[in-house]
């Protein structure tokens, strides 16, 4: 029996194969009966056979540089056999192995020809050796036609690997006349030998190998053009021929190949500069945003909810995960900011302004699956704003809320005249610095609030709990207050115990410090540990498939609830630390803007003006990481528009003493990620998640929203059971998952490594190892620019901090093209 198994290549067709790869799982089996059972109830030679047939993507000259180095490689160490008389298989490819083991340059001391040829075919071991041979792994091309597909049977690939080779091997044979070898053979001319180790990097297999070989004699004028050459330099001369003609090709430069295609290899457009006309009318973009998202804003609503397809569970999940993702740091921060305003601006007003912000967002924003968040640096602004207000005699509510209003003009200045264009300068490599670096500020101030706890309860022996009742200029002094960590001051923010909990004997109290520094180490692993683990749980192949999908998206409201249980009520005799928590005289009460001088006002515009730079970067770039491509976001985006309502939100906030809101990551990734179906495909061997659609809904952030609204009535307790290290954790958490899609993280990996388990990335193909490397490096370095800027213990350098997230656009312009070629960076800053 014969049968053409294998892989198969997609030919350029308009009209071809769609994009991806449509494979069918393969391997061959035989009848696994006793010896004397298959004698007594089986034909003789009757065996299974399970066939895989592969679409291959061509090679593309243009980008891929394997396609190249593959080609000098086999021309320098050339293996070519013209005119072959053999008329049989067995024979040809005899002959080509011996050809291989007899070249001079030959280092494989160790090859069996017999071994070689035994790997080659599928059937040794089979009930039908020795009377019938079946190829194990080929490539041929094919043509898709209205009646089927054709195969193109004047040539064939064989590709096999073997554990006694040492390098990769190419030889191509001509023969004399065409043979007939079965189906799909009937004719072949060119049969090209393709062997190589089974470890290698995935751009260097046989199949890829194959595959550079393959893509060139998909051409009938090459093919016909090698029947014609005389001797093997003619032959090279075709072969280098071939290749130039494929690079045009692929550059687009070759109108008589149109009728080839290879729409799935995504090729990077050039950028059109920004040109003053971009910026004007004035409200352009807006009105784009509006006719962009107004026609689908019903959908926002009922999608998932009526039809078909229902989402409602993940909905759910969805919304308590946004929930606690946006309490507990909005506590945390509403403790911090009670401490270092004097009680201007608490927990409540905190959690008030994240409800009333995250509500209205919710409702009117283009792009609801954004999250807004209050955060360190916006905290750190508030530290030097209740600075300001104390050197000069100022009041802080006026001067904050003037302020916020000119951060908020300035913000509609940048919305009215698009300047959100300029965020498309910000390349993908730029975004991940930029990310990478929050999520390590997340991971960094998580660990200095632990270490803090062990200075202060494991460190000494005496004296612990006076500690909690430092005064706050003491901690706020020169050295601490100029700490800008988002943790190092949050310690200092909250009692470590309730007043009426330290009321113990002294020697208890020291007894009890070091259990309490060792318990608060273990809660915060341990939130860690369970909500990343559940976090992973839906790749597990424990429950159905349903139930790990619940339980991975309330991995975060789990963990939390599980640990603060655990700390208050599992170990109620060690007093952990709980949140300062005041409440606030009225909440609501606006501002006396009449109450500064012009001077004062003056001063509160350039620091608005750089509140507005920091706004506009973490707002755009935070919603352009969640409307990436890969996400596939199918209803549009609205930029300037949600800067807009950015700007009206933090105007009313800003006149009732609340604290400012933008958009927030990792969270706003995470969203879009929870909201996602998610599919696991494999290629070469490596597994890789990719989101086939996304549920772009505002019922999640709402009802978060609403929820953190309803947490006022749960303060102070039992908010306040929430311990620290809990929230440590979560931070940890966050930064741990935000991660996971980041590529500069990826390419940091693969310097650890071996380069067989490289992945088999857009950048490996089209990048040369070393480049990579060096763009690596490159990007490392503006990261350590970053965290000089933004980890600083002077607060007015971490103030310039937006600035110098400018600067990464000149440098990625005009510096990285000076070391690594454009082309490269343009590959390397490609989505896929």
């Amino acid at each position: 029996m014969l049968m053409t198994a294998g892989t198969v290549v997609r030919m350029r067709a308009a009209r071809c194969w769609e994009e991806g790869s449509h494979s069918e799982n393969s391997s061959m089996s035989q009848c696994a009966y006793p010896e004397d059972a298959a004698e007594s109830e089986l034909p003789d030679g009757c065996g299974l056979l399970h066939t895989s047939r592969k679409y291959l993507k061509l090679k593309n000259f243009e980008e891929e540089i394997r396609a190249h180095r593959d080609l000098d490689g086999f021309l320098d160490r050339a293996s070519i056999i013209l005119n072959e008389t053999a008329t049989s298989l067995d024979d040809v490819l005899r002959a080509m192995l011996l050809r291989l083991v007899h070249k001079p340059d030959n280092t494989e001391s160790d090859c069996n020809l017999d071994l070689l040829m035994a790997v080659l075919f599928t059937d040794a071991g089979t009930p039908m050796e020795g009377k019938v041979h079946l190829l194990s792994d080929t490539i041929q091309g094919v043509t898709a036609t209205v009646t089927g597909v054709q195969y193109q049977q004047s040539w064939l690939c064989i590709i096999c690997t073997s554990k006694s080779l040492l390098k990769r091997h190419v030889c191509i044979s001509r023969l004399v006349r065409p043979q007939n070898w079965g189906e799909n053979c009937c004719e072949v001319r060119f049969v090209i030998l393709v062997l190589a180790p089974p470890k290698m990097k995935s751009t260097k297999t046989a199949t890829e190998v194959g595959r550079t070989f393959a893509t060139m004699f998909l051409d009938i004028t090459f093919r016909q053009k090698l029947l014609k050459t005389r001797t093997e330099e003619e032959f090279k001369e075709a072969l280098v021929h071939q290749r130039q003609l494929l690079t045009m090709m692929d550059q687009g430069l070759t109108p008589s190949l149109k009728h080839y295609s290879i729409s799935s290899i995504c090729i990077p457009k050039s950028h059109q500069p920004l040109q003053q006309k971009d910026f004007f009318p004035v409200g352009k973009g807006i009105r784009e945003d509006f006719a962009r998202r107004f026609p689908v804003y019903p959908l926002d609503f009922t999608d998932g909810i009526i039809g078909k397809n229902k989402a409602v569970g993940k909905f759910i999940t969805t919304t308590l995960f946004l929930y606690f993702a946006c309490l507990l740091p909005t506590i945390a921060f509403g403790s911090l900011n009670d401490e270092i305003t004097y009680g201007a601006i608490d927990v409540q007003k905190t959690i008030a302004g994240q409800s009333i912000g995250g509500l209205l967002y919710a409702l009117f924003s283009g792009q609801p699956l954004v999250v807004l968040l209050t955060t360190a640096p916006l905290a750190l602004y508030t530290h030097v704003i209740r600075g300001i207000c104390d050197d000069y005699d100022l009041d802080f509510n006026t001067f904050y809320a003037w302020t916020g209003l000119w951060n908020s003009f300035f913000l509609t200045l940048y919305a009215l005249f698009n300047f959100s264009l300029i965020m498309s300068l910000f390349k993908r490599s730029t975004e991940e610095i930029i990310a990478l670096f929050i999520s390590m500020t997340f991971v960094l101030d998580a660990v200095k609030g632990i270490v803090k706890i062990f200075q202060k309860y494991y460190g000494t022996s005496h004296g612990n709990h006076n500690a909690d009742h430092i005064s706050v200029l003491s901690l706020l002094g020169l050295g601490t207050s100029l700490n800008t960590s988002f943790h190092t001051a949050l310690n200092t923010s909250l009692l470590a115990n309730p007043p009426e909990l330290t009321s113990v004997s002294s020697r208890s109290a020291e007894h009890s410090s070091r259990e309490t520094a060792v318990l608060s180490l273990l809660i915060m692993l341990g939130t860690l540990w369970l909500s990343y683990t559940l976090y992973q749980f839906k790749k597990s192949p424990y429950l159905h498939p349903y139930m790990r999908e619940i339980l991975s998206d309330c991995a975060l409201p789990i963990s939390v609830l599980t640990f603060s249980i655990i700390s208050s009520y599992g170990f109620q005799e060690i007093n952990m630390s709980k949140f300062r928590y005041n409440p606030s005289e009225r909440l609501f009460k606006i501002a006396e803007m009449q109450s500064l001088s012009l001077g004062a006002i003056g001063s509160a515009m350039g620091l608005g003006f750089l509140l507005s730079m920091l706004f506009f970067i973490e707002q755009n770039l935070v919603a352009a990481l969640a409307n990436a491509p890969e996400n596939r976001l199918v209803k549009g985006t609205a930029y300037h528009w949600d800067l807009l309502l950015i700007a009206i939100i933090n105007t009313g906030l800003s006149l009732f003493g609340m604290p400012w809101i933008h958009a927030a990551y990792p969270h706003s990734p995470l969203h879009v990620r929870a909201l996602a179906v998610v599919e696991e495909r494999v290629e070469n061997g490596h597994i890789y998640e990719t989101i086939v659609n996304v549920w772009e809904t505002r019922l999640t952030t709402l009802g978060a929203s609403i929820l953190v609204g309803f947490s006022l009535l749960l303060l102070p307790l039992p908010l306040q059971w929430i311990p620290k290290p809990v929230l440590y954790g979560l931070f940890l958490y966050i930064a741990l998952t935000s991660i996971d899609a980041n590529q500069l993280f990826e390419r940091m990996a693969l310097l650890l490594k071996d380069q067989a388990s490289y992945p088999p990335t857009h950048y490996i193909r089209r990048v040369p190892q070393r480049k990579i490397h060096y763009f690596t490096g490159l990007q490392v370095l503006q990261l350590l620019l970053l965290c000089a800027f933004g980890m600083s213990p002077l607060p007015y350098m971490k103030m310039i901090f937006p600035l110098i997230m400018m600067a990464m656009i000149p440098i990625r312009y005009k510096l990285l093209p000076r070391i690594i070629e454009a082309k490269y960076l343009d590959a390397m800053d490609a989505e896929h």
